[in-house]
């Protein structure tokens, strides 16, 4: 008959209670994981909704009001009322006469660190983009942030080119990032020395982003400007 040894009876109860413990901190540092997701998650997004708010005025110049739309499953938009979520939303900005300014339109990808968000305002009457913005970074500080505050780097969005094909089905130059001073054409991105992948990414994000929006916002644009007309 095996007898167990009293030393292992006593090692294993304190294994059993250490490993009780680790369960138990664990099941608290979820729990407070969570709480601490429910109670700030509520603020996290109003700051988002506030910030996104005042960059639409930046983008599109000289507005002064807004009207948020969604895109449809067939391709047309309507108003939205509020931020409808998991819907594809554009915000339509306007002068103090009611005319149509700009369309803004919100894009992501994949930067050097993280994902970024941007905002940029659509001129359907110059075919052009005409302001931009950065929504959310975690790129390098004092190099890949360059996207969100160097003059230059900004100035490549002041008169963008995103010009449509005869038909308007699709832009006619795709936009693209070359090396800092290289810029010929008004739909490359002139990009940032020492900041050449997130400099990159801007191009690629405004690419993709505008192949999607434009042929839409274009054709769809005389249902922004009716809104101000009744």
């Amino acid at each position: 008959m095996n007898e167990k040894n009293p030393a292992q009876t006593i090692e294993a109860a304190d294994s059993m209670k250490m490993l009780r413990a680790m369960v138990g901190i664990g099941i608290f540092c979820a729990l407070m994981i969570v709480l601490a997701f429910e109670g700030t998650g509520p603020a996290i997004e109003k700051n988002k909704a506030e910030a996104l708010e005042k960059a639409i005025f930046k983008v599109i110049p000289g507005m002064v009001a807004k009207q948020t739309y969604k895109l449809g499953p067939d391709g047309n938009f309507a108003p939205a009322s509020g931020e409808e979520k998991g819907a594809e939303l554009i915000y339509a900005g306007y002068d103090e006469n009611g005319k149509l300014l700009g369309v803004a339109v919100e894009a992501s990808g994949m930067g050097f660190a993280d994902i970024l968000r941007i905002l940029y305002g659509y001129d359907p009457e110059k075919q052009a983009i005409v302001g931009f913005f950065v929504l959310e970074s975690k790129e390098t500080p004092g190099l890949g942030d360059k996207i969100e505050k160097d003059p230059d780097f900004l100035a490549n969005f002041a008169a963008f080119d995103v010009s449509l094909s005869e038909d308007g089905s699709a832009v006619r130059n795709k936009a693209v990032t070359v090396k800092n001073g290289a810029k010929e054409n008004p739909w490359e991105v002139d990009g940032i020395t020492g900041a050449t992948i997130s400099s990159r990414a801007i191009g690629n994000i405004i690419a993709a982003s505008t192949e999607h929006w434009v042929p839409l916002i274009y054709k769809n644009q005389q249902v922004f400007v009716q809104k101000n007309d009744k």
